[in-house]
């Protein structure tokens, strides 16, 4: 089976100015999130805008020869539907690129359970989408369109179960918790607090980096999710506000 990772990516962050190509390691946010895809053997196709300022990110993806796909600025639905139009795909996880330390192995097992279980939409995991960031949105190409049926390319679909949820007859679920994980632990990038919090963990583990040595860490270091939690709060609530 051939895993399709749309890496969602754009340079005009406001919170944290370009926080894609901010340094991890020896690499920067972008280049980390494309090599993890290939870790896993999961197909990277960088999902940026045609906005001038995202050439940087077309750059990077040529120089590390994945595929790099180009579409709306503010309708990330359609930039979605038009990518996966463009390349004939007919399922695919989506990737976000503020989540540098992602489970591979979860967003394998989501897209198992789409297409072994008919499913048109798998929602990431509770604690993912908490702000644990292990695993994305799994989804059927086809729902895009009924989607962004009403929208163009001014639409923002930021907060995207607006839309979905929407079609009628969508067979979907939530991703049930593959493994218990550590309560607090908020591993997303927006805050200059996250981007501290992601280089201490690539600073102890270097390139050890899998989901289940990031868990060990947090338990024997309890107070460690402390350097960014309380950003948590200000994240969900502006989540809330975007989707209302």
């Amino acid at each position: 089976m051939i895993i399709h990772g749309f890496i969602t990516v754009r340079t005009s962050s406001t919170r944290l100015p370009n926080k894609c190509l901010l340094p991890l390691g020896e690499n920067n946010i972008l280049t980390s999130v494309i090599l993890r895809c290939i870790k896993y053997n999961i197909e990277p196709i960088v999902c940026t805008s045609v906005d001038s300022s995202d050439d940087i990110i077309e750059k990077i993806s040529r120089k590390l020869k994945v595929k790099c796909f180009r579409g709306s600025l503010e309708n990330k639905l359609k930039r979605w539907s038009d990518c996966a139009v463009f390349y004939n795909i007919k399922e695919f996880h989506t990737i976000d690129a503020d989540d540098p330390f992602f489970d591979g192995n979860e967003m394998i097992f989501s897209m198992k359970k789409l297409i072994d279980e008919g499913y048109d939409i798998i929602s990431p995991s509770v604690s993912s989408s908490n702000g644990g960031g292990s695993v994305g949105y799994s989804l059927k190409s086809e729902i895009l369109l009924k989607a962004i049926k009403e929208t163009d390319d001014s639409t923002d679909t930021e907060m995207i179960w607006g839309y979905i949820k929407k079609i009628k007859n969508l067979k979907f679920t939530t991703l049930e918790e593959t493994k218990i994980k550590p309560e607090k632990l908020r591993l997303t990038l927006d805050f200059e607090e996250d981007y501290l919090l992601l280089k201490a963990i690539k600073s102890i583990l270097g390139d050890n980096l899998s989901r289940e040595n990031i868990d060990r860490l947090f338990i024997k270091n309890p107070d460690l999710y402390k350097i960014n939690w309380f950003r948590n709060t200000e994240w969900k609530q502006n989540q809330k506000s975007k989707s209302q």
